[in-house]
């Protein structure tokens, strides 16, 4: 297998899916989701639901959302949403039990949509779509802004089990560096709302590398969100993508001593979660000892299928990952939902962006996925799947990680020493093959 090399930055790239949504192409075949899924495992899949809306857009953000909604958007896209539910459902067949194990709903805001259109978003998943979301783990992403009294009730009312609230820094100064205005007034009368309605589990998002920030300020937000003890804490590096709002900015700062800065606040992040009584669960998340796990780990769904309903959201079966077309740019993202809203059913029923995953891939995939874990990946699961061990499959890139200290020295387990978890942004990325390397190169940003 080919071995690519390990990035210098430790801030090579956030892997959150592999292979990156880049290195999706057209599918001239289009092949058809019935298909696709025909023998798949469908006992355990996830279900994610996209909503492409923001009340703003933060400095940092790559992710597929726009900014507001004209009249009657949300609700053409709700429509599209719901044939889109319909058609997948349908191709999933009936021949087996179709289940979900698992359910998000994303963004964008998912809460930028009106309590009622939060109904009936919910209503497309359990009655389009067919999961029980009162059954299973719901996760719900949301902002300040948008965690108002009304529409936590809805969510608390239809099973939402976990919120995760984009907050990102309580110093107003570092929230105005980040493009991501808001008063701290705002937060804690958002996070007050949010426990009032009493939702299993409360996440917090915060940013370190924010310019200007230091390990005071730093430290001044982790308090300010332990205050409200949180469930769960992520805590992200900032990164600065093309095509956004501070990609637009000139760099001020060298690459070396904003990398410097970034581990160095997340050591002391990382040390501060853990002496609070959190316990790291990867690079990014941090659960308090004895907290409910409710909704999906890190880099989940190695092994179990995914469906993505909406514009901007990714399936995933064993031999295909698939999704709409993706950009960043306003105006194109605008192209693509206008496009999304005005599809028939019919339409929602084939693949038209995407990879295909070959053996090497997948297990790439599932090393990368499972590594990138705090508790690491026993040998023997990744044997009995595979009929390999992964130092037979990647024995360059992980004798790589092992010089450098990033490896446990365990036969049984492979797991990442506390300095590789910190290097998780150098160590997914290194394990990328050549050609989906090449393929995200060549992808033209749009």
């Amino acid at each position: 297998m080919t071995t690519p090399t390990t990035g210098a930055t430790p801030y090579e790239s956030y892997v959150y899916a592999y292979p990156h949504k880049t290195a999706y192409r057209p599918l001239p075949e289009r092949p058809e989701l019935r298909g696709l899924w025909a023998e798949q495992p469908k006992n355990a899949l996830s279900l994610y639901l996209h909503v492409p809306f923001c009340e703003v857009r933060c400095g940092f953000c790559n992710l597929f959302t726009r900014i507001g909604a004209p009249e009657g958007l949300t609700t053409a896209y709700l429509d599209a949403l719901e044939r889109q539910a319909t058609a997948v459902r349908g191709a999933l067949g009936d021949e087996e039990p179709v289940r979900f194990a698992a359910a998000a709903f994303g963004g964008g805001t998912p809460t930028f949509l009106t309590a009622s259109e939060l109904e009936r978003l919910c209503d497309i998943a359990e009655k389009a779509a067919g999961a029980d979301l009162r059954a299973v783990p719901l996760s719900v992403e949301a902002s300040p802004a948008t965690a108002t009294a009304d529409r936590l009730a809805v969510l608390a009312d239809r099973g939402t089990t976990r919120l995760s609230l984009g907050v990102q820094s309580f110093v107003p100064d570092e929230a105005r560096s980040a493009v991501r205005p808001q008063k701290r007034a705002e937060v804690e009368a958002a996070l007050s709302r949010i426990r009032d309605a009493a939702l299993p589990v409360l996440n917090i998002d915060l940013i370190y590398g924010i310019d200007g920030q230091t390990e005071e300020s730093w430290r001044y937000s982790l308090d300010a969100a332990l205050a409200w003890r949180p469930e769960e804490l992520y805590l992200y590096p900032l990164y600065v993508r093309p095509l956004t709002g501070l990609g637009r900015r000139p760099a001020d700062a060298s690459s070396a001593g904003w990398d410097e800065q970034r581990l160095r606040l997340y050591r002391a992040g990382r040390d501060h979660l853990l002496a609070a009584g959190y316990e790291q669960v990867s690079m990014r998340m941090f659960r308090r000892t004895g907290a409910p796990q409710e909704g999906a780990d890190d880099y989940a769904c190695q092994t179990d299928g995914m469906i993505g309903l909406g514009c901007g959201a990714r399936s995933y079966t064993a031999e295909l990952h698939y999704s709409f077309d993706y950009a960043v740019d306003m105006r194109q993202i605008r192209t693509i939902v206008d496009d999304y809203v005005s599809r028939p059913e019919e339409d929602f029923a084939r693949a038209e962006h995407g990879r295909w995953i070959d053996a090497e891939e997948a297990r790439r995939r599932h090393l990368l996925q499972s590594l990138l874990q705090a508790h690491g990946m026993p040998v023997s699961e990744y044997r009995e799947r595979f009929g390999s061990g992964p130092w037979e499959d990647f024995p360059a890139e992980l004798a790589a990680f092992a010089e450098r200290g990033w490896l446990v020295d365990d036969a049984e387990l492979l797991r990442l020493t506390p300095e590789g978890l910190a290097h998780s942004d150098a160590v997914g990325p290194a394990l990328f093959s050549a050609d989906v390397r090449a393929t995200m190169a060549a992808y033209e940003r749009k």
